[in-house]
């Protein structure tokens, strides 16, 4: 056997007995009834060490999970940059270009220009017209879950005619009812006071046509 193997073997045992002697020492001190207390409250806060331990070893893996978010988000901030770079470089001949009245010149002439231009009056907003709400055409389907009793008093095209007819009353008194008087001649002006008269509480808040 070489001198190295065998000094690498007594190393062995020797660590070997004092493990045991640290063993036989501890057992010893345990039975001591003065150092019984001392041992329970280092086990405790050997229980509560190796608690903070795995705290910290949850926290660290939730920091690297948030580092590596981080380190996404960076990189797509960074591709985001580098398009808005490219975009900013390669701008499309056919977009429009600033105008050049206040980028040449300095800006003392910029401000004699706003100056001197007056400004535009401003335009009347022009009356958006009302919609009249116009009753839809029944469909098809909608003719067909008709009761059968009843499908023979009207056919599917009567029925739409009416509504159009219904509809076309209605559009034309609530145009009536929508315009200035000023430009209303006699005849209208009749119609309009006959619609305003035959209106009640009950039919203000709907669209409504009389006999």
């Amino acid at each position: 056997m070489a001198s190295s193997d065998l000094e690498d073997l007594c190393f062995h045992i020797n660590m070997k007995i004092s493990t045991i002697k640290k063993t036989l020492q501890l057992r010893n001190i345990g039975q001591e009834p003065s150092l019984k207390s001392m041992l329970c409250k280092i086990g405790h806060e050997m229980v509560l060490l190796h608690d903070l331990l795995n705290k910290m070893e949850t926290e660290v893996q939730q920091q690297e999970k948030l580092k590596d978010l981080l380190k996404e988000l960076q990189k797509s901030a960074e591709r985001d940059q580098n398009e808005a770079q490219h975009l900013r470089e390669n701008i499309p001949p056919h977009l429009p270009k600033p105008t050049q009245s206040c980028i040449t010149g300095p800006p003392v002439k910029c401000e004699e220009q706003t100056k001197v231009v007056e400004p535009e009056r401003a335009k009347k907003p022009t009356k958006e017209p009302r919609l009249i709400k116009e009753a839809p055409l029944i469909t098809a389907e909608e003719f067909e879950s008709v009761p059968a009793y009843m499908k023979g008093r009207l056919t599917y095209d009567q029925i739409n005619a009416v509504v159009q007819e219904v509809n076309k009353a209605v559009v034309g008194k609530y145009k009536i009812l929508h315009q200035p008087l000023k430009s209303m001649n006699a005849a209208v002006r009749n119609l309009y006071h006959r619609f305003l008269e035959e209106e009640t509480k009950d039919t203000k808040e709907c669209k409504n046509i009389l006999a």
